[in-house]
């Protein structure tokens, strides 16, 4: 009977294996297995899921994806025989990590020009320190790779000991010949040389631009070599972005290994502009390693109408929405507030509360109106409270005109909102990405120029949390380094550089930390369902730690290393023994 049952079968469905189960675990335990398989265990496993950490002994991925999370034994049950084992020897695995803004493609002037931050993660503390920098670069590399440019980033008036901008008399000790660069940590100033104020065009009659300011020799109106804003970011942006295509893939070479080496999966460009074009090429190229989404910058909408954008990548990349800036940088004293900063900046008169990067409402308005016309997600750069008003304005209106179902628009960055705010945030379904790294970086240069009570009321970002807003942290570098491990560190202490606690109520537990840069980072950028924890069916995009962030001292998680990182089962980034 049991043959003819198979003869039965075997005819309607022209094949079929009439084996026990017993006899078909043996099959395939005896022959090779022709999907490639990678089992991990002997470590910390921490899936990001739920409310609370969840371990696994396991994690098994299949041709990129993951197909088993959980016990040991049930792994070694179901896979033996058919994997590739790695021990991971106490170390910890978890989902890759996305950050919740980042330009990706300024992170190749970062890595290729001169390093002009502070301690620790440079050093340069002081204008003739920033000198030495540039001047030594400059022997060492010429200007064959930065368009003509000596090139500098991310020197900081804030913590630079004469507590200003280098002015064009002191760059001009770097070269009188050479245009000199030195763009701001925040990146919305920039300095330049005598010869760089000439090859951009600025001179005494240049009136300042809507939007940005050219700081003036005090008492003429001959440009000191300090711009804001608008003023020096069209300017900076062109000498930090080469255009010869060999140029262009070596900028994206060098941003791509520092984000592989910090564990990133996913990477994002902040504000695309014409860099688009480059970022197709590249990713057509096949040399993308892993994704990148790209928010456009609103000047450049005929981008968002092309077949790039959408919520599925193509070799890497896709466009995720539209881009918009409302204002400057609290650090640089540009952000736009309702309050006078303390201590205005040079050139400024008392009662001095920054400026809108766009003063008439109309024209944000219409830019909001396009992206809910259009279902393109929001992102804007918003750090004054006058400047999130504005955008909760906008945002309002369109809402009432657009519907506004499940649109996750996302206000960035947010140093200085308010507590009401925050319940519009909540009410429009609007995602806050804060920047919790200001409490360490500038957490001291806020007491002086908004005073300590509101200091300590920055990157409110707990308090967005327990109001129902959904959160995540980023490091916007090149502002800093994309180093998500110094953001967790961040979020978690808000200790600044002095030692001061930066509101230890809005202080974010280790857990909540790491989701900001897993889970919820990627349910900001509607990729939830294959990123952000390790279940089956999502893509196995993970990343091996030298310690678990959630076992050690919180004021050593700056310390945590990233060994290694693997983006859909193929290892991108592995650390040398050495490094």
């Amino acid at each position: 009977m049991r043959f003819l049952y198979c003869a039965l079968f075997a005819s309607l469905l022209f094949t079929v294996s009439c084996k026990s189960p017993s006899e078909e675990k043996q099959k395939a335990k005896a022959e090779p297995y022709a999907l490639k398989q990678t089992m991990y265990y002997g470590g910390d496993i921490i899936t990001m899921e739920g409310a609370s950490p969840r371990y696994a002994e396991a994690l098994v991925q299949r041709e990129g994806q993951i197909v088993y999370v959980g016990n040991l034994s049930g792994a070694r049950e179901k896979f033996d025989g058919k994997v590739t084992e790695v021990n991971l020897n106490g170390k910890t695995m978890l989902p890759g990590f996305i950050d919740g803004h980042v330009h990706f493609g300024g992170l190749g002037a970062q890595a290729v020009g001169a390093n002009l931050l502070a301690e620790p993660d440079g050093q340069v503390n002081t204008i003739d320190d920033l000198i030495k920098e540039m001047t030594g670069w400059y022997e060492e590399n010429g200007t064959d790779k930065t368009q003509g440019w000596i090139i500098g980033m991310g020197y900081d008036d804030a913590v630079l000991a004469e507590k200003r901008h280098p002015t064009k008399e002191d760059l001009d000790k770097v070269s009188l010949d050479v245009p000199v660069m030195a763009v701001h940590i925040s990146g919305h100033f920039a300095s330049v040389n005598s010869a760089g104020l000439e090859k951009i065009g600025y001179n005494a009659d240049t009136p300042d631009p809507q939007g940005g300011v050219i700081r003036r020799v005090e008492g003429t109106s001959e440009p000191n070599g300090v711009l804001e804003e608008l003023a020096a970011i069209p300017a900076m942006i062109k000498a930090i972005s080469p255009v010869e295509p060999d140029l262009v893939s070596y900028y994206f070479d060098k941003a791509q290994e520092m984000v592989l080496s910090y564990g990133y999966t996913t990477a994002q460009e902040g504000r695309a502009m014409e860099n688009h074009e480059q970022l197709v090429d590249y990713a057509q190229q096949g040399k993308l390693k892993i994704d990148v989404v790209s928010y456009i910058d609103y000047a450049y909408q005929q981008y968002l109408r092309t077949d790039w954008v959408g919520v599925r990548y193509k070799d890497h990349y896709r466009i995720g929405g539209i881009k918009l800036t409302l204002d400057g940088s609290p650090q640089g004293r540009t952000a736009w507030r309702t309050e006078p900063y303390l201590i205005p900046p040079d050139g400024q008169q008392e009662r001095y509360s920054g400026y809108p990067a766009i003063p008439d409402d109309k024209d944000v308005q219409a830019v909001v109106d396009s992206a809910f016309a259009n279902n393109w997600q929001l992102l804007a750069h918003t750090n004054g409270d006058a400047a999130a008003d504005q955008l909760i304005r906008a945002v309002a209106d369109a809402s009432e005109k657009y519907g506004n179902d499940d649109r996750r628009t996302v206000l960035i960055h947010g140093q200085l909102l308010r507590m009401d705010q925050l319940d519009s945030l909540q009410k429009y379904d609007m995602v806050a990405s804060l920047f919790p790294m200001h409490t360490f970086y500038w957490g001291d240069w806020y007491k002086e120029i908004i005073g300590p009570e509101k200091a300590q009321q920055i990157s409110p970002i707990k308090s967005a949390l327990n109001k129902g807003v959904p959160v995540t942290s980023h490091t916007d570098a090149p502002v800093a380094l994309p180093n998500l491990m110094m953001i967790m560190h961040t979020t978690v202490n808000r200790v600044s550089r002095s030692g001061t606690v930066m509101g230890p109520g809005e202080r974010l537990t280790p857990y909540e930390a790491l989701k900001c840069i897993t889970e919820w980072s990627a349910w900001q950028h509607f990729e939830e369902d294959r990123k952000g924890t390790l279940v089956p069916g999502k893509l196995a995009d993970l990343v091996i730690l030298d310690k678990n962030p959630l076992k050690v001292d919180p004021m050593t998680l700056k310390d945590i290393v990233v060994l290694e990182t693997i983006k859909e089962g193929e290892t991108v980034f592995r650390r040398d023994a050495g490094n």
